[in-house]
């Protein structure tokens, strides 16, 4: 497997304000040319909406005015069947994304985009089991995670989209990074997600497994770290710019996932309004704060400053374009000023 040995360089995480994915792809590529990612595009299509992208051939699911469910009133047992046979075969395949459902991915496949030179990493994301199965829900509007069965279906349909996703991706580049975004495990532990860390952790293991590249996960909010922590990820995405100081809760934690060659991903760049009023510096000293934090509860400083990569907070597929290009720009910058101060990246194979 490749591991990643970073030191500060930007990476992106997915969606961004186009409609076209040329020229989403040539913004993404301008700001990030080491290390893109592909784009994905919910200002052209509702189909690449963070939950419908990833829903192709789940058993009975529905799209219908702006609006995805399971139905399950219909018979899913032969949905059901095909995703198990898919998944006890290792059949890829089945976890394909279609073009309607991802331009970009299409662009990239078609010969319309092209990369001047073999990028250091390729990165790719993936919506994460416990938030699509908590957003998808059936005809009565009762998430999918709360039945056993289809809880199951999620993660292994889940799992077949992300492995799919390497194996296109790595004909691009060697060394690939799949992200599983997970923007529900801030409500982890509330009274509104009925959910247990066993269920959380094993659906996660589930996807992840089937990653052979770097892994990572992404939650924007505040959550327990400790079970993102100790899944078997490469790389721990946060929002840094609001809250960086919840993860110096968890410093044993962060130690153990450093000395075995976990990288943190810093979303110090904001990516609202606030990026307006923003300076690069200003954010550089806002993330030497942060890693302070965790050197004062014991964290190594070394390992923090060789394992660090710069990123937004979240997604710009929100924002205005020019506001979304201002985010990149800011990310780039702090990248070139942490890597002036601590060093260069590389990857090497191990």
């Amino acid at each position: 497997m490749a591991k990643l040995i970073p030191a500060w360089q930007p990476i992106a995480i997915g969606s961004v304000p186009y409609a076209d994915a040329e020229q989403a792809w040539s913004v993404v590529l301008r700001y990030f040319p080491q290390t893109p990612c592909w784009p994905q595009l919910p200002q052209r299509s509702y189909k690449e909406n963070m939950y419908v992208q990833y829903s192709e051939r789940f058993p009975g699911v529905v799209l219908e005015e702006q609006r995805i469910y399971v139905d399950r009133r219909q018979d899913l047992d032969p949905g059901l069947e095909r995703l198990y046979l898919a998944y006890l075969s290792d059949d890829l395949s089945y976890g394909a994304v279609g073009p309607d459902f991802s331009a970009a991915l299409a662009a990239l496949q078609d010969g319309r985009v092209t990369f001047s030179q073999t990028p250091l990493l390729l990165k790719g994301q993936v919506t994460g089991p416990v938030s699509w199965g908590l957003t998808v829900v059936d005809q009565n509007r009762r998430p999918l995670l709360y039945d056993e069965i289809l809880g199951d279906a999620v993660a292994k349909h889940l799992r077949m989209k992300a492995g799919w996703q390497q194996a296109v991706l790595s004909a691009y580049c060697p060394n690939t990074l799949i992200f599983i975004d997970e923007p529900y495990l801030c409500a982890y532990g509330s009274a509104f997600v009925a959910v247990s860390r066993e269920q959380i952790v094993r659906y996660l293991h589930e996807v992840l497994a089937e990653i052979t590249g770097l892994k990572g996960a992404h939650c924007c909010g505040n959550t327990d770290w400790s079970i993102l922590l100790d899944t078997p990820i490469d790389v721990l995405s946060l929002d840094a710019y609001d809250y960086a100081s919840t993860l110096a809760l968890y410093p044993e934690e962060v130690s153990r996932f450093l000395e075995r060659g976990g990288v943190i991903a810093w979303g110090i760049v904001p990516n609202t309004s606030a990026a307006e009023a923003e300076t690069a510096e200003a954010l550089v000293e806002r993330l030497e704060r942060a890693i302070d934090a965790l050197v004062e509860k014991g964290v190594s400083r070394d390992a923090l400053l060789r394992q660090g990569l710069v990123s937004p907070a979240c997604g710009t597929g929100s924002l205005p374009a020019a506001l979304a290009e201002r985010v990149f720009e800011l990310t780039a910058r702090v990248s070139a000023l942490m890597r002036e101060r601590y060093g260069t990246a590389e990857v090497k194979q191990a």
